[in-house]
């Protein structure tokens, strides 16, 4: 049990989740301030006396992803000049996670140049959920919680209409994650093995396994430009009935993808997290949006209290 104070502190990125959080906790929120100056500078402030305590700070590195960034790493050297006795860093969505290798020959290592970014301006911990890329967690020195937002996405269908569904991976990196929805769900299992030609464009060239007669449940860890919704045509062909729903942890949801499901017909629902604040520009009839605030809420206490983190919430 800590004996120091438990404080939550949000950035700008997406405080109703941190309010949903504190809620939960039964806890205040962190005072502070974030301006922008008119040369597009940050200037943060934190607006209360933290010496000494636990703070655990809330901010998704969503769009825009730099000033976001540049907001966390100002807040964790403030906290630190404040006197805190830790930061621990909870990042719903952490930036650059598609950047984690050299792909090609004199690329940079984004993810990794993140990480040394956090640890260096103090931070003692890191929360995230549904990373892109595992081999992540190894760019840190310092304890990392690698959440998932799994169970609380397949609890949605656990409903009699997706009995005769099929749980469909959209390329054989996230085949593990989808082998867990089709575990929790005892339904079957389907993988695509796509190519991707270039940052915005992939092209799907087989599919495994059993589709025919099934509807597809789509998973991935985010949905941005919406290349996985390009990928349907592959599924009906190969004999997929009914209408498409997808789980998606991570909505960034750029134009193009809004488009798909204004267009597309085949698509009846997109399930996502709120990890990313979803505005109402983006709030399509389409999507239904599932708060991860009590597992961002439950991980936290167990973290301050120095109690373990049940397996199941742990991305494995």
């Amino acid at each position: 049990m800590s004996y120091h104070p438990l404080r939550i502190f949000t950035g700008s990125a997406h405080p109703e989740l941190a309010r949903e959080v504190t809620d939960i906790l039964g806890v205040e929120l962190g005072r502070s301030t974030t301006r922008r100056l008119p040369d597009s500078e940050i200037h943060v402030m934190i607006d209360e006396v933290v010496r000494d305590q636990d703070i655990f700070l809330l901010q998704p590195c969503s769009m825009p992803v730099n000033d976001h960034l540049m907001e966390l790493v100002l807040y964790l050297d403030a906290f630190r000049r404040a006197s805190a006795h830790s930061v621990s860093v909870v990042i719903p969505y952490f930036p650059y996670s598609r950047q984690e290798r050299m792909a090609r020959g004199r690329e940079a290592i984004s993810a990794r140049v993140v990480a040394n970014m956090l640890e260096l301006m103090g931070a003692s911990r890191v929360v995230y959920v549904d990373i892109h890329s595992r081999a992540i967690q190894g760019f840190f020195n310092i304890p990392v919680d690698p959440l998932t937002a799994l169970p609380i996405l397949a609890d949605y269908f656990r409903k009699p209409e997706f009995s005769n569904a099929a749980i469909v991976s959209p390329d054989v990196g996230r085949a593990s994650m989808a082998g867990k929805y089709a575990e929790l769900l005892n339904l079957p299992l389907v993988v695509m093995q796509k190519r991707r030609t270039s940052f915005t464009q992939t092209s799907t060239t087989h599919v495994v396994g059993d589709i025919e007669g099934r509807r597809p449940i789509i998973i991935d860890d985010m949905m941005a430009g919406g290349s996985v919704l390009k990928q349907l045509d592959a599924l009906y062909e190969h004999g997929a009935e009914g209408k498409a729903a997808f789980a998606i942890t991570h909505p960034i949801l750029l134009p193009t993808a809004l488009e798909i499901l204004d267009r597309d017909d085949r698509i009846e629902k997109l399930v996502v997290t709120n990890t990313i604040a979803v505005p109402p520009e983006k709030r399509h009839p389409k999507i239904e949006v599932i708060s991860i605030a009590p597992l961002l809420a439950d991980i936290i206490n167990r973290i301050h209290q120095g109690r373990s983190i049940s397996p199941k919430l742990i991305l494995v």
